[in-house]
């Protein structure tokens, strides 16, 4: 007896003794609501999870992609859970630089939306798990387009977004007839310029792997991009992307936005956006094709190989992509504020039908309807739609994303724009053994 009692006073000062402390997992993310939220709720995951302490890491867009593709490449343990998308997924899977997620059977793999759950998965292992998925959609104010007498059908065409954008252009109310990305980087002007692109019918190699960017349907779409910013566009759009384009849209500034969709939730939150109810959906623009006029994404949770501590890391990201944080969201901040994009039951859940009814059903459209790969009229030889899956995109990307924002700034000529952006492309694709001279 007094052997056992010694024996747990020991066990007992052991866990109490300065020597024994969780584990310390750090958490790279991006600055968007989804993911404030998140932290947010994270003292629910400690709580029942008492052996792991959650520090955080928030960046602005451009800058998460760069630290973290600079430390994933590098094998530094400075992160155990990163937040990516399809892209990095794809390509960081096939380097070894990420763990598989290897998710328990409650997680429920088979109720994640195909789409992206393929988009996440190389060689049917899931490698990062959606925290929130997107496609995109355009969004207009019914309330002055009624009064102008412009109706959007289900899938409007570039050249009736253009009128309208026009009409709908009030400078005297503080309303801009169109708002679009214009930040430079891939996965801000480029993104939603590449379905522009794949809606006129181009694309950003040919099945030789040479790059396209002085085609006719660069041309046009860049051409149309650039008018319809500096027309009928807000003051500064080189230094806009999706943070600062909701708060415009949702502060009534914007007649359109065609933006992802995973904004549709915070428009129609009168809570904070003055324009709740009086808001259209329809899908995105195309021209000639709708193949690639939706882009596809999520943002997602990866454990990296070089984690420290990829046990709690794949606790933490099993937890924050679950179905029970799901409902957690809608307990503490109603079904409007859920991650959307990813599970099957969300969409089919009543409560959540009762208050994202009206936009739920686009939303899922737009996702269902991608197939990244074929997201191009012309043959291409790539996975993906506003992306190309190879290692060499990203510094094409943004090459092609600041030559773009010197387009619209003034500063080049379109020619000119895409004549260097071809250029740059050409230079990284020979450099990358794809063809030679």
């Amino acid at each position: 007896m007094r052997a056992s009692f010694f024996r747990l006073a020991c066990s007992l000062a052991v866990l109490s003794s300065p020597a024994w402390a969780a584990t310390e997992i750090v958490v790279a993310t991006v600055n968007n609501e989804h993911m404030i939220e998140m932290q947010r709720l994270t003292p629910h995951f400690e709580r029942a999870n008492p052996d792991i302490r959650v520090r955080w890491v928030t960046l602005e867009e451009a800058g998460l992609r760069q630290r973290v593709a600079t430390d994933v490449a590098r094998g530094a343990t400075r992160y155990d859970v990163v937040t990516i998308g399809m892209y990095e997924t794809q390509v960081w899977a096939r380097k070894g630089w990420l763990r598989p997620i290897e998710p328990p059977p409650a997680y429920d793999v088979d109720d994640l939306l195909p789409a992206i759950r393929a988009g996440l998965s190389v060689d049917g292992r899931l490698y990062a798990a959606p925290f929130y998925g997107e496609s995109s959609m355009l969004y207009y104010r019914r309330d002055l387009a009624a009064r102008a007498g412009i109706s959007f059908g289900e899938r409007p065409t570039w050249r009736e977004v253009r009128a309208a954008a026009e009409r709908l252009n009030d400078p005297a109310a503080g309303v801009h007839g169109i708002c679009l990305r214009g930040k430079p980087g891939w996965g801000d002007n480029m993104a939603l310029l590449l379905t522009m692109v794949n809606g006129f019918g181009g694309q950003w190699f040919d099945m030789a792997w040479r790059p396209q960017l002085e085609t006719r349907p660069w041309r046009e779409a860049v051409t149309l991009y650039v008018e319809l910013l500096q027309r009928w566009g807000p003051p500064g759009s080189a230094a806009n992307s999706y943070n600062e384009l909701l708060t415009l849209f949702r502060a009534g500034r914007c007649a359109i936005w065609v933006d992802a969709t995973i904004a549709a939730g915070f428009v129609s939150d009168p809570a904070g956006s003055s324009v709740a109810g009086r808001v259209g959906f329809t899908q995105a623009p195309y021209a000639v094709t709708t193949k690639g006029a939706n882009w596809l994404w999520a943002w997602s949770l990866a454990v990296p190989t070089s984690s420290r501590h990829p046990q709690p890391a794949r606790r933490f990201v099993t937890w924050a992509t679950s179905k029970e944080y799901t409902a957690l969201v809608a307990r503490e901040r109603g079904w409007a504020a859920v991650p959307t994009g990813t599970r099957r039951s969300t969409y089919a859940n009543p409560a959540f039908q009762r208050v994202a009814g009206h936009f739920a059903a686009a939303e899922k459209k737009a996702i269902d309807s991608v197939d990244p790969g074929d997201s191009t009229l012309p043959r291409s030889p790539y996975q993906g739609v506003q992306y190309a899956a190879i290692p060499e995109f990203q510094t094409i990307g943004v090459a092609v994303g600041q030559q773009i924002a010197a387009a619209l700034t003034g500063r080049t000529t379109v020619e000119q724009a895409l004549r260097a952006s071809q250029a740059a492309a050409d230079r990284e694709m020979r450099a990358g053994g794809y063809y030679g001279n």
